[in-house]
């Protein structure tokens, strides 16, 4: 194909040859892509058709293409039941509960490393925060309920010491949402703070030389310097932890939770696991999941457009 310019012939490509030349010169670059996107595929991708069970009444023996379809019957199930409602309550408050903490605390305990100029103890430091993520749930709710024994756990000998009364926190309604929250930002947030000394890794040093010579102290620079150079990075974890508002964490709850705080422990995931595995209402089961996903997949869109408008960034 040829075009004219200024009397002068030029040859150009099309589109599609184009699109080969390049895939031929970094072929090996999607050789190493192309493991990755089965994955995604495979496991992403084709278990989506497992929704349209969500909308029928499914028969394991009979099957996808047998099972008879019933629309949005299963939807309107979960709406009039007050388990699903009172899960999907927990579920936000947990969650939001969750999202906050669990979005400030890396952001200071960051903050709070990268300040710290004795190596050896910054290293340590940074180690001990870290190594919680790697402990399973099963491992770490062990521990938690070890602590908060009221026969022998530390926080009620601590308690005992300045003449109160033990309490058995795990099942008082009152302090369960309260230990859900504190234990998920003790265990996760200093994983979470690799993400932001990274970007803080990443600010220009001539900049904090030039504050230092003009008088700035080190809260100052924090607030003018540290913070607005990684707010990119800030707004775009925001994003992704408000997809997850509709998940308030699985494991933990199931480690920590009892009867006796069912009311305000029980969420969705729980709720799902009980309806899907131990009752096997697989349809009802799915009806919810798909709930909880369309409401995380608007809400990314909502964070993504009110960021836009914010700072003009986000993550599409």
């Amino acid at each position: 194909m040829e075009i004219v310019t200024a009397g002068i012939p030029v040859r150009t490509e099309k589109p599609r040859r184009r699109l080969l030349r390049t895939i031929w010169k970094y072929k090996w670059l999607y050789a190493l892509l192309l493991p990755a996107l089965a994955w995604v595929i495979v496991f992403d991708y084709l278990p989506l058709y497992g929704i349209s069970i969500a909308f029928m009444d499914y028969n394991v023996i009979q099957g996808f293409g047998a099972s008879k379809w019933v629309g949005f019957a299963h939807f309107r199930e979960l709406f009039a039941s007050e388990m699903f409602l009172n899960a999907f309550r927990n579920t936000l408050l947990i969650s939001l509960y969750k999202m906050i903490s669990g979005f400030i605390c890396p952001i200071l305990l960051a903050l709070s490393l990268n300040e710290i100029r004795t190596k050896w103890f910054k290293k340590t430091l940074q180690t001990a925060v870290y190594l919680p993520r790697f402990v399973s749930w099963v491992v770490y709710g062990g521990i938690i309920t070890l602590l908060l024994s009221p026969e022998t756990g530390v926080i009620n000998k601590i308690v005992e010491w300045f003449g109160g009364k033990p309490v058995y926190l795990l099942v008082e309604p009152a302090y369960f949402r309260i230990i859900l929250v504190v234990t998920d930002a003790m265990k996760e947030m200093g994983w979470a703070a690799i993400i932001y000394l990274a970007a803080i890794a990443g600010l220009n040093p001539e900049v904090y030389e030039a504050a230092v010579m003009d008088g700035a102290t080190r809260f100052r620079r924090i607030i003018h310097i540290t913070l607005p150079g990684i707010s990119g990075t800030i707004i775009v974890i925001f994003i992704l932890r408000v997809g997850y508002l509709m998940s308030a964490g699985l494991d933990q709850v199931l480690n920590l939770y009892n009867p006796m705080v069912f009311e305000v422990g029980d969420i969705l995931d729980t709720y799902i696991y009980r309806v899907g595995i131990e009752q096997f209402s697989l349809s009802l089961a799915a009806a919810a999941d798909v709930i909880k996903g369309i409401i995380g997949f608007v809400m990314v869109l909502i964070a993504n457009q009110i960021a836009k408008r914010i700072n003009d960034s986000g993550i599409f």
